[in-house]
């Protein structure tokens, strides 16, 4: 069953489910808004077909033709769409029950464990998610070691919107720390060319109406930028009709800022529409696994996976 917790302080309230280790409210009390997208009920969560909140893995985003190579032996993995997998396959870990390992009022830890060969993965994976908060300061940790030699890459899925009505995120403006981002192919696969961002409608290296970048570029965005090396700054997004400033800080070397064109989501109560929310995915490259030129996705028993998200939350 599906089961809610709450950590909170004097200026923020956060609400997390044992399901897909979810992040379900990010309520700052100053301005009384809940700024991220979710569903009517928590139980509608099992048909989360958009990922809002939740940690998706063990390898969030994109895999080429589902399949790597680790010391010469190939691994089939499970596709869910077309010849490539996202977000960790059909059965993902936004698909899973997470087990409390320990709460407290201003924390709270999940733990799943990936069996080893869960949708062709090798090896069996332990994975902990941490929510912490600080002041007006959010933490999410996301730790993972491994029986044997595996790839990992892990997300939380959240779609922000830092307004009260949550009409559409076109208002918003967005600051990434980014000079690069890398080109796809028509499947959304890094064909492993950076493009210099200079000049073009992925310039957010200064604050940009986001609505005015996506009627330039006619369409949305579903781009995995490269962050500054040496920076842990990754973005900057803020409200001026709530006058609300997100800054997010963390350790991965690039982001997928992805402006929800396709979300969807109808019941009784709550209707979701495409460009209500977006989502700032810090993480490694798509595909990694399969271009030996971006930076690397492997773990072994060895060593430990470790992801580190900082969210600051102010007025101005």
């Amino acid at each position: 069953m599906i089961k809610s917790n709450i950590i909170e302080n004097k200026f923020l309230r956060i609400k997390t489910l044992n399901f897909g280790a979810t992040l379900f409210e990010v309520f700052y009390k100053p301005k009384k808004t809940n700024l991220i997208l979710n569903l009517d009920k928590i139980q509608s969560y099992k048909k989360n077909k958009n990922y809002l909140g939740s940690i998706c893995g063990r390898f969030a985003n994109r895999i080429e033709n589902a399949k790597f190579k680790i010391q010469n032996k190939n691994y089939n993995l499970v596709k869910n769409e077309g010849k490539n997998i996202l977000h960790g396959g059909k059965q993902g870990f936004d698909s899973k029950f997470w087990q409390v390992k320990s709460f407290s009022r201003e924390h709270i830890a999940y733990q799943y464990i990936s069996i080893d060969g869960e949708q062709g993965f090798p090896g069996e994976l332990k994975t902990t998610c941490k929510y912490s908060i600080q002041d007006n300061k959010l933490f999410i940790s996301i730790k993972a070691n491994t029986s044997k030699p595996t790839h990992v890459n892990l997300v939380n899925h959240a779609y922000w919107n830092l307004e009260k009505n949550k009409k559409t995120i076109f208002d918003h403006y967005l600051m990434l720390n980014s000079d690069y981002y890398l080109e796809n192919n028509k499947n959304n696969i890094p064909t492993g060319k950076l493009i210099n961002v200079e000049g073009t409608y992925y310039d957010f290296r200064k604050f940009e109406r986001i609505g005015d970048f996506i009627q330039k570029k006619g369409s949305g965005f579903d781009e995995n930028f490269i962050i500054r090396s040496k920076s842990k700054l990754v973005a900057r997004l803020l409200s001026k009709k709530n006058k609300i400033e997100l800054s997010l800080y963390s350790n991965q070397p690039g982001v997928q800022f992805y402006t929800g064109q396709h979300l969807k989501y109808h019941s009784k109560n709550k209707i979701i529409k495409k460009y209500q929310g977006l989502c700032l995915e810090t993480q490694f490259y798509p595909n990694s696994p399969n271009n030996k030129k971006f930076p690397s996705t492997l773990i072994t028993p060895n060593n430990t996976y470790n992801h580190n998200m900082r969210f600051v939350i102010k007025e101005f």
